[in-house]
């Protein structure tokens, strides 16, 4: 959160102990999933993630924007906003002018700093001359009434690139905001001749530009969930490049803003490098891997580290090199063990038993399988990395399928893949897609044309929102094995549908 002249003013913040409560035993990546499903319930639109649940839990947003207050209330019908340790919104300083405003009071603009201005601009809100203040418009506010979030704004339910199921919306989020905010926050655009310049050199960097940072990961992770790789693997580039001038230029204010820019550019680094992976385009993946792995290693990130490996293991296994992943895996296992995570160990075992399968060694890859299941048993826990919130049982259930695959046994291979279909939350569309593509391809190994033929197009029609070149390489594969059968039941519509909307994947 970005700091302002007069936010140390205002009323310390307190621990919200309540919210904490009413989480209990779940994660906060599990808490925040638990809230995207209830708004989805109602109607409503909000991008929660860990991080934000861990601002109220800190006490850093004392009272939710009006599309949270509806969903946390319909979560828990019966207790107030009060009862869940939220500040009385007319408490909250920067609120009182929009009721002014609402009747007919004074409508002088809010006095915001060039910060402040500069992000509501870059991230689609209204520029520094509107009448309307952030917390008019139903933002969390800061004790000064700034938006606490600008410029990472995940939140605020005006914001156009929460409306990620729209194509349009979502190139304009991917092109003018994570590049354009970094941009803008320290990194110039490429001069003539592909060089770089900035505009400020050597200027001082804070919170603000690691929040923008942070903020890129956590909206190209949302939209990969619902759009798969396809569309966004070009401008999140055009991020990655803009926060490592942004590296380039700047000099962080302190210590703990450069482990968070270091970081947050490994993690940028990691996701621009999955969306290459899910694309095909398997050099610049494991190009993206390795720079997030010596980001790692020279800001001593452990964390970081674990990702990079884990990535790495799955990109090697997929790529042909299953040895490759068994020791990248190892590697990451090394490197998460003081982490406290078990979810995190469970799935850096599960990548090295896809390296085994990969190498046909069905003994390590049970043993591997084994410890990957009794490491998940142990649940989930705070230290969970936020980019984990896809791993539940119905990631654990369709990676066991996929080594079961890769060592030919079908009959388990399609049993851990219906499996998957079947738990996977709806947020996850591409995962849901590429389980039921899975489900597919193994039921025509198995030489049941009709019932794979019916998978088949149900991954077909939930590759509809996705674009995700290894879904149509496994749904291409189904294809060749059930041309056979193409006069039987629905096999020739599966056929002729997957030929008509699914184009040859590209190679590495």
């Amino acid at each position: 959160m970005a700091s302002s002249p007069s936010a140390s003013q205002g009323p310390p913040r307190v621990p919200n102990t309540a919210f904490r409560r009413l989480r209990g035993t779940r994660s906060p990546a599990e808490f925040a999933a638990a809230v995207r499903r209830a708004a989805r319930a109602i109607g409503e639109q909000v991008a929660c993630d860990a991080r934000y649940i861990g601002r109220v839990e800190a006490g850093e947003i004392r009272c939710p924007n009006y599309a949270y207050e509806r969903v946390l209330l319909h979560m828990f019908p019966g207790r107030t906003l009060t009862d869940m340790g939220f500040a009385p919104r007319e408490t909250v300083r920067g609120r009182g002018a929009r009721s002014r405003r609402a009747y007919g009071g004074d409508n002088s603009p809010p006095q915001l700093t060039p910060r402040h201005a500069e992000s509501r601009t870059l991230f689609g809100h209204r520029g520094p001359t509107d009448n309307t203040s952030p917390s008019g418009l139903g933002f969390d506010s800061d004790a000064s009434g700034a938006c606490l979030n600008s410029p990472a704004c995940t939140i605020c339910s005006e914001c156009p690139e929460i409306h990620e199921e729209s194509d349009v919306l979502r190139r304009a989020f991917m092109i003018n905001g994570p590049a354009a905010a970094l941009t803008a926050a320290g990194a110039a655009p490429a001069a003539a001749g592909g060089r770089t310049s900035s505009a400020s050199p050597h200027r001082r960097i804070g919170e603000t530009e690691a929040e923008s940072l942070e903020h890129a990961v956590r909206h190209i992770r949302l939209l990969d969930d619902r759009h798969g790789a396809g569309s966004l693997y070009r401008q999140a580039g055009d991020a990655l490049r803009a926060a490592h001038e942004l590296l380039d230029a700047g000099v962080p204010n302190r210590q703990s803003v450069t482990d968070r820019l270091h970081h947050g550019a490994g993690e940028l680094a990691i996701s621009v490098g999955w969306l290459a992976h899910d694309s095909d385009r398997y050099g610049d993946a494991r190009s993206h891997y390795a720079e997030a792995l010596a980001t790692a290693r020279v800001a001593a990130d452990p964390a970081l580290e674990a990702h990079a490996f884990c990535n790495t293991a799955f990109l090697a296994r997929d790529s042909g090199r299953p040895r490759e992943a068994v020791r990248a895996a190892q590697a990451g296992q090394q490197a998460a063990k003081h982490l406290g995570s078990a979810r995190l160990l469970s799935l850096l075992a599960m990548r090295e038993a896809g390296g085994w399968a990969g190498l046909g060694d069905t003994s390590a890859c049970r043993e591997a399988l084994s410890r990957a299941h009794a490491l998940f048993g142990r649940g989930p826990s705070d230290t969970d990395p936020a980019w984990m919130s896809f791993f539940g049982e119905a990631e654990l259930a369709g990676l066991e399928a996929q080594c079961w695959s890769a060592l030919h046994d079908w009959e388990r291979a399609a049993g851990n893949a219906r499996r998957a279909v079947a738990l996977q939350d709806p947020h996850f569309v591409r995962n849901k897609a590429l389980f039921t593509a899975e489900l597919a391809g193994d039921l025509a190994a198995m030489r049941r044309p009709e019932e794979a033929a019916d998978a088949g197009n149900r991954a077909l029609a939930l590759l509809g929102p996705v674009q995700s070149s290894r879904i149509r390489s496994m749904l291409d594969t189904t294809a060749k094995r059930l041309r056979p059968y193409a006069r039987e039941g629905s096999v020739g519509e599966f056929l002729t549908r997957q030929e008509s909307k699914v184009p040859r994947p590209r190679t590495a």
